[in-house]
């Protein structure tokens, strides 16, 4: 389904401040998966997902959706098929438009635009019974600026709005980092509920190893612009968060780890 052959990625190559983000990297993910990509920061997974996203293109490599080469696609080209939910609940949004009017452009992803006078009322109807299953009073508020919104309120929609026209392909970047633990959890659950009724492929990018256990089907724990471990099936049932703190903790000790860092990042997951 997703096909990522050998890409590499440098940023301010030949400079003092060049970082070689991703270097070989090669992945394939089967139609209707969930995977959860874990790593330090600078170990290149959301770089992994820009590029899969079109933010920018990678040096060499290829990058292969439902069996189409869309290496050199824009990121608008993209988005006819890939959904997407940013870190910031304030990214993917209009936020002085109103709900309804973020709605309408969430369908129209992808097709031609056209000037109307306002929504017709069987659209709105439409909308309501979309997001009343979100259980925030939502539906009764439709006219609101989305940016008035919480955050929790703002991902929520987001999510129903990169999954309105069921993508091909659903990247969540860090989705729920910017939330508190409550609010976290809630949008989580959404998460499950969309991903497995539409039976989406998800490719999702988090710090938390309790969500990579939780979610999925998939763990892939990236370091370096490489993957280091990726589990799958029985593999991946059996896995728990002291696992996953284990495996970190071996990359240490083989030297792929910086033994400050490791050390950061076990005291963020204990």
């Amino acid at each position: 389904m997703l096909k990522i052959e050998n890409i590499k990625k440098t940023f301010n190559a030949g400079t003092v401040n060049e970082v070689k983000a991703i270097q070989g990297l090669s992945l394939e993910i089967e139609e209707g998966s969930f995977v959860c990509i874990l790593g330090t920061n600078g170990s290149g997974k959301s770089t992994a997902l820009n590029a899969v996203a079109g933010t920018f293109l990678p040096d060499e490599g290829t990058i292969t959706l439902d069996g189409v080469d869309i290496t050199r696609w824009s990121e608008h080209k993209r988005a006819k098929y890939i959904g997407r939910v940013f870190q910031n609940p304030f990214s993917g949004t209009a936020p002085n438009m109103s709900i309804q009017e973020n709605l309408a452009l969430a369908i129209k992803r992808g097709k031609g635009r056209g000037f109307g006078w306002g929504l017709p009322k069987s659209l709105v109807n439409d909308f309501k019974k979309m997001v009343k299953p979100l259980n925030m009073g939502l539906e009764d508020r439709l006219e609101n600026p989305i940016g008035k919104l919480s955050g929790g309120q703002r991902q929520a929609l987001t999510l129903l709005m990169s999954t309105a026209l069921r993508p091909k392909l659903l990247l969540l970047d860090e989705h729920t980092a910017a939330l508190d633990p409550k609010t976290a959890n809630k949008v989580i659950e959404l998460t499950q509920q969309v991903v497995s009724k539409d039976k989406l492929t998800t490719l999702m990018v988090t710090h938390s190893m309790q969500q990579a256990v939780n979610l999925g089907d998939r763990i892939i724990m990236m370091h370096q612009g490489k993957v280091a471990y990726d589990f799958k099936g029985e593999d991946k049932k059996r896995l728990n968060v002291n696992d996953l703190l284990t495996l970190f903790d071996e990359l240490r000790q083989k030297d792929l780890i910086d033994p400050g860092v490791a050390a950061l990042l076990l005291g963020n997951y204990i």
